[in-house]
């Protein structure tokens, strides 16, 4: 027997229409130098459409791609909804990329088209003689294209001699609609492609209140970027659901979004934990008023425990911590306390990973791929699968990488009966020392605790006794000059005797991967070379 229900297409172009025509008041507001430049749905929406019409003209065909190398602004959403509206496919490029991986995956993708930042003229045009297929460069805002070293074309100017007015194509729902390239940190980044169905999908999980919640009396500012899984999905959720939306471009200090936020009255904002550590000391210095925020979601990487007591009990604002990737979309848990929790153990489930949303199924695995009780103690890998996760890599099938169905996703943690996950580390990450392991994860959270410390990163460095040990890499807090010893003093009874570290280095900052996660990699690298400063602390040896 089959349903009575009719079946239309989940299209982007059908969010693009509804928005336009539903939530035509709505407002797009970036933010600029020197105060806002805002637009309406229905204006964004024409203008979207004209671009539609100039890519067109251009010569870019169904299936083909358009890249943006773009702050997060009015014109990259116009990207957004253009491009995958009119059955190309939108490659959003990583401003943070270095060189030599930014020219392979605009080759790797074949873009025809790109579309840049003004101010980004510079970092495009180190690459541009290496690209191989891209034939055509479209300046979006003010920018000298000189170094671009070839004629280009204005943004404005193209769409002014455009209408506004497009026939948007029917389309197939599993048609790509866009793609973006993992922060890998061995090899080539993978290019993941999403289709319109699975984008849809997921924009609706977005504005669900089982996740973020996002509803048409909301302002959200996006500060995580538009080249980043899609910025989370939420310009697709906003638009969706008629929520203003705040652009902050290149503007991304705490300094910067303590105002925007105060002046634009956000209501969600959507980041890295570094940002709003950030955003956090700048706060406790200035009288700012942030009580528009009715909540920060922060993901990436883990939110330690003390960033969300402190914006809890300095700022009133809380934090949602959020779990995904590039792979899913990336909304796969979020962290609410299930019903019926008492006040007191509330911080208890906001500090995990988050509990599966409705639609993704997530298990745990052993290393030889058996599948463990969901029992909140069975260490293993997390797998992932889902109508918004990635069954493949664009043109590297990566067989390792999927397990009879499932995406592997590197996460090694615990899952409980109640769908919350918890994560220890990453695989490459894990620290283990005389055959048992560390979570540099928690260890990282429980130093950021101590409040003479801005940053803490850990990494396992070899140990002639215990094969790894951890290494604390600290930025104090400014005007601070911690004592390894007060450290160490301080985790006792926080974690496991065990884990208390020897080897401590205190630096002017933690280096970071092109979307804010603390990039171990390089620290690791420092000590091998002997290029970290590292101080020992004796630590009695019982275990």
């Amino acid at each position: 027997m089959r349903s009575t229900m009719q079946d239309g297409p989940l299209l982007i172009s059908g969010l693009l229409t509804h928005g336009r025509r539903v939530h035509g008041r709505a407002r797009i507001v970036t933010v600029l130098a020197d105060g806002y430049h805002e637009a309406s749905f229905a204006e964004v929406g024409d203008r979207a459409a004209r671009l539609a019409n100039a890519l067109r003209r251009l010569g870019v065909a169904p299936g083909e791609r358009v890249g943006t190398f773009c702050w997060n602004n009015q014109g990259h959403l116009e990207a957004y909804l253009a491009v995958p509206s009119m059955g190309a496919v939108l490659h959003t490029l990583n401003i943070r990329l270095f060189p030599e991986q930014l020219a392979y995956v605009v080759n790797h993708a074949e873009d025809k088209v790109v579309l840049v930042d003004g101010s980004l003229i510079p970092s495009l045009a180190r690459v541009l003689d290496q690209l191989e297929t891209v034939e055509t460069v479209v300046v979006v805002g003010e920018g000298d294209p000189g170094p671009l070293g070839r004629p280009v074309l204005d943004y404005e100017a193209l769409l002014a001699a455009e209408s506004p007015d497009y026939d948007w194509p029917d389309l197939d729902e599993r048609d790509a609609a866009a793609m973006c390239y993992t922060s890998g940190t061995t090899g080539n980044p993978k290019g993941v492609v999403y289709s319109h169905r699975s984008t849809v999908l997921h924009s609706m999980a977005v504005t669900s209140t089982a996740t973020v919640g996002v509803t048409a009396t909301d302002r959200v500012l996006a500060v995580v970027p538009m080249f980043h899984a899609n910025a989370w999905g939420t310009p697709y959720a906003a638009w969706m659901v008629g929520a203003d939306l705040v652009l902050p471009q290149m503007f991304l200090q705490g300094e910067h979004l303590v105002r925007i936020i105060s002046e634009q009255r956000a209501t969600v904002a959507c980041g890295v934990p570094t940002i709003w550590n950030d955003l956090l000391r700048v706060a406790k210095e200035t009288d700012a008023d942030l009580s528009s925020l009715r909540t920060v979601m922060a993901g990436g990487s883990a939110v330690p425990r003390s960033l969300i007591e402190s914006f809890e009990n300095v700022l009133g604002v809380p934090i949602l911590q959020g779990w995904g990737m590039t792979e899913t979309s990336p909304l796969a848990a979020v962290a609410i306390p299930p019903k019926g929790t008492p006040p007191e153990e509330a911080m208890d489930f906001r500090v995990k990973a988050g509990r599966v949303v409705p639609g993704v199924e997530v298990r745990v695995v052993d290393e030889l791929g058996r599948v463990l009780p969901a029992d909140g103690t069975s260490i293993g890998e997390f797998e992932i699968r889902g109508p918004w996760v990635t069954g493949s890599y664009y043109k590297d099938p990566e067989p390792a990488r999927f397990h009879d169905g499932w995406l592997r996703t590197g996460d090694v943690g615990t899952l409980d009966d109640q769908g919350f996950m918890q994560i220890s580390d990453r695989t490459k990450d894990v620290i283990k020392s005389g055959g048992e392991w560390i979570s540099s994860v928690e260890l990282e959270g429980e130093v950021m605790a101590h409040p003479d410390v801005f940053e803490a990163a850990v990494v396992a460095v070899p140990d002639a006794r215990w094969d790894e040990r951890p290494l604390v890499c600290v930025v104090p807090a400014e005007g601070r000059s911690p004592e390894p010893e007060d450290l160490v003093a301080f985790l006792q009874g926080r974690v496991a005797r065990w884990w208390l570290p020897e080897r401590w280095a205190f630096v002017d900052e933690i280096p970071k991967t092109s979307v804010g996660k603390f990039d171990k990699k390089v620290l690791r690298a420092r000590h091998a070379a002997g290029d970290l400063p590292v101080v020992t602390v004796e630590i009695p040896t019982d275990r």
